[in-house]
């Protein structure tokens, strides 16, 4: 079973935020593949189903950003979830909104929901799909990524979105990160 973590806030006042790039991502991916995210277990909101013909868990944790490891772990650990079937979908302030990177492993690179989820899985060795979000030319880093994408922004934002759900489902039926790192990336 692969384990595919979209990362965002909890609360209404949070949705369509630049940090939630995550949450809509996995969204996304289950309204395309059918799959519902509607069972609260071990602080998130969880799906299982089916991408062709492979067993998936996608994941949407309710800890906030900062303790996202706090819900992934114990899920690993109950559903016997092996590193290298895990992904976590993450926003990115330092690429262009919709831009889309797919990276094996790494430092958390500021990014406190990374630094959560290396620290409670014990490595930096997990994939990640990350999109674009921008960074802010005049505002604070915080009420930007708490910010919602401009109408211009929108359309770049959705491609990008899309482009995640694609590469992950690819990832799904191949089985090889490698090769959806080079069509995608």
């Amino acid at each position: 079973m692969k384990m595919i973590v979209g990362l965002g806030n909890v609360g209404s006042r949070y949705d369509g935020t630049r940090h939630n790039t995550g949450f809509m991502v996995v969204d996304e991916l289950a309204t395309r593949n059918q799959i519902e995210i509607n069972k609260e277990k071990d602080e998130a909101m969880i799906g299982q189903g089916m991408i062709d013909g492979e067993k998936v868990l996608l994941v949407k944790p309710l800890t906030f950003m900062n303790d996202s490891g706090r819900a992934v772990r114990p899920l690993m650990d109950f559903y016997k979830i092996d590193v290298d079937d895990l992904v976590i979908v993450q926003d990115d302030l330092d690429m262009e909104v919709g831009r889309v990177r797919l990276r094996q492993k790494g430092s958390a690179g500021g990014h406190n929901g990374i630094k959560s989820i290396i620290q409670h899985v014990g490595t930096q060795d997990f994939k990640r799909v990350k999109v674009g979000i921008g960074r802010p030319k005049i505002m604070t880093i915080v009420d930007w990524v708490l910010g919602r994408f401009t109408p211009t922004e929108r359309p770049f934002f959705e491609e990008g979105r899309d482009k995640a759900v694609a590469a992950i489902e690819y990832w799904v039926q191949t089985g090889d990160f490698m090769k959806t790192m080079n069509k995608f990336n």
